[in-house]
């Protein structure tokens, strides 16, 4: 089948919303249908090429279209709609338009003489808004017209969607709960690549004694060392891991991920100074998507340490989860409803309190004194994420497609 994806973000995009919408695509591609992915342009010049930056093999089957949406905020913002608008109504038969966009999906299902939408959501925009400030540094506080007009457009969408993607299995229902129950709605959370990363080596220098920050040197690692990849945003919780860290002097720490121009990665930074753990917890910054996984096989032990919060508790599906499961690492996470879905505790994971730097110690204090739990759990999740392979993805986004497009076939 032809599929329209609209995603109003520039590409390459270095956060998990570029991540998961380009090797989704690249995934429905690799499955024979034709794809078409609308973005912002590259702010780089040259732009840079998404294949190549993502690590994914070309194929023909994809095709990323740049809007040209250029300007202020506001101006892309509204450019990217009024070209979504017209390329969803011309320009080419699809057979199905999705988008995880709540804009761009209530705008396109108003139009006439359009293919069937299918919105996937990552959370109930109000509530997700209106935590965001306390969550996200950059976030500012949303007004009281924004949510109302957040909360109609999140009915909107639910009542008049073709197909209706939820992350989890918890926003699912929390949104049928709200709106009542609909028709063709699927869970479908993220994925990972199932290549098998590089081995570790065995030991992590400190940071200070790399020759160029930002990578790390291959040789050997401590007795053992707890891994994180991912943003740095309050709400991941990677201030309770350095206070867990700073709990368990026989660790290193290895934080891969963090933007330089962002605020979060100095605070963390100078919380681990704080802490007195600066010397054996390493940041490697921004990295690209495709070294991940080699980093990721440096670590024996590897956290998910999100806290309670609008986001965490139902409405995640996170990239890392299933990125640490496919590197067959002992996983220590928060015990979250929305993590609990894919992960067993003491089954393919050691669960605990969210938010809690003690229990997130204890965690990892076990892993580090049984080396044999270490390897049975990451065994486990190395075994469970065939579940949650990319291919995966795109075969229940496939489901939805077919069922959705039953009544026209």
């Amino acid at each position: 089948m032809k599929i329209l994806y609209f995603a109003d973000i520039r590409l390459p995009l270095e956060r998990a919303n570029g991540i998961q919408t380009m090797e989704t695509c690249h995934a429905l591609a690799g499955r024979g249908h034709e794809v078409r992915l609308v973005v912002r342009p590259d702010t780089q010049t040259p732009s840079r090429d998404p294949f190549e930056y993502y690590g994914l093999p070309p194929t023909s089957r994809l095709v990323v279209e740049r809007a040209p949406a250029k300007g202020p905020q506001v101006a892309r913002r509204v450019g990217y709609l009024a070209y979504a608008a017209a390329r969803a109504t011309g320009g080419g038969h699809s057979d199905v338009v999705m988008t995880r966009d709540l804009a761009v999906a209530s705008l396109l299902l108003r139009l006439p003489a359009r293919a069937p939408i299918v919105y996937e959501s990552h959370g109930y925009a109000p509530e997700v808004s209106a935590a965001l400030p306390e969550l996200v540094s950059t976030a500012h506080p949303p007004d009281g017209a924004k949510l109302a007009r957040l909360g109609r457009r999140e009915s909107y969408v639910w009542q008049h969607a073709d197909g209706y993607v939820a992350i989890t299995r918890g926003l699912a229902e929390s949104l049928t709960a709200r709106f009542g129950p609909r028709a063709r709605l699927a869970v479908v959370p993220d994925g990972s690549r199932l290549t098998q990363p590089p081995q570790p080596g065995t030991t992590l220098r400190h940071a200070s004694t790399l020759a160029h920050p930002g990578t790390l040197d291959p040789g050997t690692l401590a007795p053992c060392t707890v891994g994180y990849a991912g943003h740095l945003y309050a709400w991941k919780g990677v201030d309770v891991l350095l206070d867990a860290i700073a709990r368990v002097p026989e660790v290193r720490g290895l934080i891969v991920g963090g933007h330089e121009q962002e605020p979060d990665l100095a605070r963390l930074r100078a919380l681990a100074k704080e802490l007195r753990i600066a010397d054996r917890v390493t940041f490697t910054g921004h990295l690209p998507p495709s070294t991940v996984a080699s980093q990721l096989a440096r670590a024996d032990i590897v956290a998910l340490p999100n806290p309670a919060s609008a986001i965490s508790t139902h409405s995640t599906s996170p990239l890392k989860l299933f990125e640490y499961m496919a590197a067959g690492k002992a996983i220590v996470a928060s015990r979250l409803p929305s993590l609990g879905e894919v992960l067993t505790d003491e089954v393919n994971a050691l669960l605990v309190t969210p938010g809690d730097a003690d229990a997130l110690a204890g965690g990892i204090r076990r892993l580090v004194n049984d080396p044999a739990l270490r390897g049975r759990l990451g065994g486990a999740a190395r075994d469970a994420v065939a579940e949650y392979s990319w291919d995966r993805r795109a075969e229940r986004l496939e489901i939805l497609f077919n069922d959705v497009l039953a009544p026209t076939r």
